[in-house]
């Protein structure tokens, strides 16, 4: 698979979405608004992509079958010039297209997505949805070990299960390859796993819209914390050197050309690293 190439503007696109969301519009049409970018990147490298190959097939055309370069012939220049744009067309064809599959893959993974992000303004309320549907998932498996350990005939069981709102339910009735009937334990261990990793998120959130912005300046860089932003930010008076820029790179940081800053996410370590980086900061 060929690896992408990027210009300085698709760079930009694929860190769309880095600023705070109350400059922009809201974050699922943000999402929508990258998905749509990324197909029309994609269809646009595709096309790049069938012209070059295009130019180098007109090319190859020119020259008859089989035809070798005539050494000290007028057209030996002409000759090797032709197959030297005929292999750069090609090479930059098969770039172009690993580029648009790159592009499409990112929009499909986009599609895709049902993760709850932590920038997402409406995720504590989704959470909170999800951790009710675990929880009352929870109860449902519980429920129905109950009923199928307990006493009463399959078609019973069967009965109060469906009542319960299960389909198929006598597949529960079913021994699987243990011996064992109704929903597993390790079902039960996972989503309860599940519940109190949605139970932590949402308390951190809410501990981060309870928080203020703060900032603090070291060394001439404004280090800003920006709990709606979820985000770290640096704010250099002039461009980094190319060393600090390799030590933000190496450490998470990525600059956003919307909020005019170098930003992270944020926890603890990145914090006492933004403060190491300004201290040695230099332009």
């Amino acid at each position: 698979m060929q690896t992408p190439i990027f210009t300085k503007t698709e760079k930009h696109i694929l860190h769309l979405g880095d600023t705070n969301h109350k400059n922009m519009k809201n974050y699922e049409e943000r999402k929508q608004e990258k998905i749509e970018r990324f197909k029309e990147l994609a269809a646009k490298k595709r096309a790049e992509s069938s012209n070059r190959f295009k130019s180098a097939h007109d090319l190859g055309q020119m020259i008859p079958f089989g035809q070798p370069i005539l050494v000290g012939h007028h057209s030996e220049r002409r000759h090797r010039s032709d197959l030297n744009k005929i292999d750069n067309n090609m090479r930059k064809s098969i770039e172009l297209d690993g580029t648009a599959e790159y592009y499409e893959r990112k929009a499909k993974s986009l599609e895709n997505n049902r993760v709850i992000s932590s920038d997402d303004p409406e995720a504590v309320t989704k959470l909170r949805e999800k951790l009710d549907r675990l929880q009352k998932s929870q109860e449902l498996m519980k429920s129905a070990n109950k009923v199928i350990k307990g006493k009463g005939t399959d078609a019973e069981k069967i009965e109060i299960l469906e009542k319960l709102g299960i389909p198929k339910a006598s597949r529960l009735l079913e021994p699987n390859y243990c011996g064992r009937v109704g929903f597993e334990p390790y079902a039960l261990q996972n989503n309860n796993a599940n519940m109190s990793t949605i139970k932590k998120r949402i308390a951190k959130l809410e501990r981060a819209s309870a928080e203020e912005l703060s900032e603090k300046e070291i060394n001439g860089v404004k280090i800003v914390d920006n709990p709606e932003a979820n985000r770290l930010q640096m704010f250099f008076d002039g461009k980094p050197s190319q060393e600090t820029r390799t030590e933000l790179k190496r450490n998470g940081f990525r600059w956003s050309p919307s909020n005019g800053c170098w930003q992270a996410y944020r926890n603890y370590h990145v914090s006492r690293t933004a403060e190491e980086i300004a201290n040695k900061a230099t332009f």
